[in-house]
């Protein structure tokens, strides 16, 4: 099973980065725009796991409490263009955390340094610049999510099969 751990983005960051793309779209990019509800921040991609339960068992072991993020610049990662997420102090200790419990369990996952991010299209195409107005919105983050990611019909869906909560 695929799978990654990420915080799902509440309506009020959801509602303002549809219209951003929906902005890029009539300035003529184009490319594979992420589905609203495919919208998230990951804060650590673990891949084929056989074992979700040890997963779960290192979410319930971090604790949690509430922290802010807030949307940055857009960022351009391999391929694909992103905005970029700045979040407290509550949020880097979070990951941190979560990172470390992972490694102590030897359970594996992408090591890349962090980089918040939530990407909004791959592959973008564009034959004359753009200008992305990125919505200066926030959220407290209130859930982490264990999401599972599968193909179906040569489109990522992303579905939800666990989650802690403050």
């Amino acid at each position: 099973m695929r799978l990654f751990i990420a915080v799902l983005l509440s309506k009020n960051l959801v509602d303002p980065l549809i219209r951003s793309m929906h902005d890029l779209k009539t300035q003529g990019v184009d490319g594979n725009f992420v589905p609203a509800k495919n919208l998230h921040i990951t804060l650590a991609f673990l891949g084929e796991v056989e074992q979700p339960a040890a997963v779960k068992d290192v979410m319930k072991a971090v604790p949690f409490q509430p922290f802010r993020v807030a949307l940055t610049d857009p960022v351009t990662m391999g391929g694909h263009l992103a905005i970029g997420v700045k979040g407290n102090q509550k949020f880097k200790s979070y990951v941190n955390a979560l990172r470390a419990e992972l490694d102590k369990n030897n359970i594996a996952y992408d090591k890349q340094k962090f980089n918040p991010h939530v990407t909004i299209l791959r592959k973008p195409s564009y034959k004359k610049p753009y200008k992305l107005v990125i919505p200066k919105e926030e959220m407290t983050v209130e859930k982490i999510s264990l999401m599972k990611s599968e193909e179906k019909n040569g489109k990522p869906v992303y579905t939800e099969i666990f989650s802690v909560k403050a």
